[in-house]
């Protein structure tokens, strides 16, 4: 076996199906350009038969990266594999990613086929694929759950046809680390032709050890490939952590003994890009990414990390991205200075035009605060991606007026298909006035499932950034807005999201 590990990034794509995660094609091409900085080795970049915008972003992604091979999921059908063949047929190196559930519970219940027809659909899937692409990857959707002596005749069948990469799942987070790795094992040593393809585990975190089970699936049983995400985003509770299981290999190389081609430098910026693009919030305590991940508030570790800092840290922070000095840019920087950071921060802007707005935005925000810190930046950023494209409600101006012992009020201007309309509202705070005057106006009848701050950085002149999750018709979405004034940033965010409820592009689930 090669002491050589795969890490394959499913952010764009399982990532994008935590509730209302969906991102921009410019945001998806953008965190697609940081994963190919982070040397990624694949990129999952969509499921390009699920709509017209999600096989866009696949096929511009594929363009755009040179480095990473990027790939597409598909269904097992010809229509499915089709799509993703034709959105990958500029890559420099593509996959398709072809899957199918192999569970007597799946089958039975979902697709209502019977085992043989299952095993049948896989087997011209595979062959097709390959047609298509000299890459494929199997996955047996549910895997853990499926009969060993079917998946057996599945697996040594596709791997016949072709398939270069097998992905044998935990879909629902139920395994547990040693029976998943010698699940794995077991699987590998009773099939004859196993060794003609590299093993792929999926593990999600509903029982908390997706990054657990996936590094078992890799010792125990043998794989050479972990699927991942950043900040371990994904639907229910998340996916295996791209973080997390890099530097447990780095790390516990003693253990572990397998390089990983990742480069470490670049975590935590591909990490706050991805917070600041979703409105996922990284929770402080999160492993290697949080705020807290290098922080010691006890004397007697503080004491033992200045003597020694091997005696309380187990990595050093620089070398997955933190920096101790955050501060980058102020007023008086030049725009040199600004793509210079960009360039740094991983952050690729698509022309001059795009290079110029986001200085200017920069230029702004320097008048409102004395220090620019990465994090300021890379919301910056991430709120001209959200308003780079035609919107149908923006931002204007917002007044109100909040006194104690009288009800706050606010009147917003905003636009509605590039035509001004201004709301008025009270309500029980500034932002909630503020809110309910948007509401006035537009009537959308969505209803709030998340209101969230969080200040970018630690002082009181920092941008609030907020998280607003809006809940239409069974449809989720979140909205993202930044802005050193709370209540702005409030109704950039309230915006953001019904912009993403009148965007109503369909979309087809998948659960690999």
């Amino acid at each position: 076996m090669t002491d050589k590990l795969i890490i394959f990034d499913t952010t764009l794509r399982d990532g994008e199906q935590s509730p209302g995660a969906s991102m921009t094609k410019d945001e998806k091409l953008r965190i697609a350009r940081q994963l190919e900085r982070l040397k990624v080795d694949v990129i999952e970049a969509g499921f390009a038969a699920s709509s017209n915008g999600d096989f866009e972003c696949v096929q511009t992604i594929a363009r755009a990266i040179k480095d990473s091979t990027v790939c597409s999921l598909s269904r097992a059908n010809d229509r499915d594999i089709a799509r993703a063949g034709e959105a990958l047929k500029d890559a420099a190196r593509g996959r398709i990613h072809t899957f199918i559930a192999t569970s007597p519970l799946h089958m039975e219940k979902k697709l209502r086929m019977t085992p043989d027809e299952v095993f049948e659909q896989s087997r011209q899937a595979v062959r097709f694929a390959r047609n298509l692409v000299d890459d494929v990857e199997y996955s047996c959707e549910d895997g853990y759950r499926s009969e060993p002596d079917f998946l057996c005749r599945v697996i040594e069948e596709v791997i016949k046809q072709g398939a270069s990469t097998i992905n044998v799942p935990d879909t629902v987070g139920y395994a547990i680390p040693e029976l998943y790795g010698a699940f794995i094992k077991n699987l590998r040593e009773r099939i004859p032709n196993s060794d003609k393809a590299v093993w792929s585990v999926h593990c999600h975190n509903d029982l908390g050890m997706a990054v657990a089970n996936s590094l078992a699936g890799v010792k125990i049983g043998g794989a050479r490939q972990i699927e991942c995400t950043i900040n371990g985003l994904g639907e229910r509770a998340g996916n295996c952590s791209l973080e997390e299981v890099v530097m447990a290999i780095k790390t516990r190389k003693d253990y572990f003994g397998l390089e990983v081609g990742i480069d470490a430098r670049h975590i935590v910026a591909a990490s706050r890009m991805v917070s600041q693009t979703t409105g996922f919030v990284v929770q402080p305590n999160k492993a290697v990414v949080g705020a807290n991940a290098f922080a010691h508030a006890s004397g007697i570790h503080q004491d033992g990390v200045l003597k020694a800092r091997d005696t309380y840290e187990i990595m050093r922070a620089e070398d997955v991205g933190w920096s101790a000095n955050k501060i980058v840019l102020g007023k008086l920087s030049g725009r040199t200075a600004f793509k210079q950071r960009l360039q740094e921060l991983g952050v690729v802007m698509e022309s001059e035009a795009e290079t110029i707005a986001a200085f200017n935005r920069f230029k702004d925000l320097a008048d409102k605060k004395a220090d620019i810190f990465d994090e300021d930046i890379l919301a910056l950023v991430a709120d001209q991606s959200q308003h780079s494209h035609q919107e149908q409600f923006g931002f204007v101006s917002l007044a109100q007026r909040s006194e104690t012992g009288e009800r706050p009020r606010a009147e917003i201007v905003f636009t509605v298909g590039g035509q001004e309309v201004r709301g008025e509202s009270e309500g029980n705070g500034p932002v909630d006035a503020s809110l309910k005057a948007i509401e006035s106006h537009v009537k959308s009848g969505a209803e709030m499932v998340l209101y969230s701050v969080n200040a970018i950085s630690g002082s009181t002149e920092s941008q609030g950034e907020v998280t607003v999750r809006l809940q239409n018709h069974g449809r989720v979405v979140n909205g993202v807005g930044a802005d050193p004034d709370i209540v702005v940033a409030s109704a950039k965010a309230y915006l953001s999201a019904l912009n993403k409820l009148h965007d109503n592009t369909d979309r087809v689930a998948a659960q690999g």
